[in-house]
């Protein structure tokens, strides 16, 4: 591995560096986006009876003791039960801004990641044809093995760039799939605890 690294020049260094990257944030995202840590149906049951019942406080204290993105958010609506419809409405969305904003965490690198991989492979191709090509102007083309230095950099690191960009690209697609349905998920729930709170205050 360590001879495969170093036969694709000085360029496999960033796109090992981007590699390494796109694994932290598979893993890191996808511990981050489970359904547990963001919207648990059991806590949005509980709550939305809480509500319906009239009983606030204990909807609060039940938000405050979840650890979830939605327990963030309807406490922000919760919270403000006695107030006018449109301010609890308002709260509701800033917060709810602030945790879509952190769901949507580290992935615009990852789809930074699926874009400059390639281009550093690319780079990596033409850095290594300019040196086969200086192999020839100096000592012509009987010495194949000249040559050979020059080309596998071109080689090796167009198909690093690419191996490191296409999961890299999947990856992306796969986790903004995910973050978007827990975000639309959040909204559905905090509009319904919306009209609930609604209802209490009539």
């Amino acid at each position: 591995m360590y001879q495969f690294v170093m036969k694709g020049g000085v360029l496999m260094y960033p796109i090992l560096l981007c590699s390494i990257l796109t694994l932290a944030i598979l893993f890191e995202r996808l511990f981050a986006l489970r359904r547990s840590r963001v919207i648990p149906e059991k806590f949005i049951i509980e709550v939305s009876d809480l509500v319906r019942q009239g009983r606030m406080e204990d909807a609060m204290t039940k938000c405050r003791l979840n650890d979830s993105s939605i327990a963030r958010v309807l406490m922000a609506g919760i919270s403000r039960h006695t107030k006018p419809h449109q301010q609890i409405k308002e709260a509701i969305e800033d917060v709810g801004r602030l945790e879509a904003a952190n769901l949507e965490r580290f992935l615009n690198v990852l789809g930074t990641i699926a874009g400059i991989a390639p281009l550093l492979g690319l780079l990596g191709t033409v850095t290594g044809m300019i040196k086969a090509f200086n192999v020839i102007s100096h000592a012509g083309i009987g010495n194949p093995q000249m040559l050979a230095g020059g080309i596998s950099e071109a080689l090796i690191t167009t198909a690093a760039g690419l191996v490191v960009a296409i999961p890299a690209f999947v990856f992306y697609k796969i986790l903004r799939s995910r973050v978007d349905k827990r975000i639309l998920r959040m909204e559905r729930v905090s509009l319904e605890i919306l009209d609930l709170i609604g209802q209490e205050s009539e």
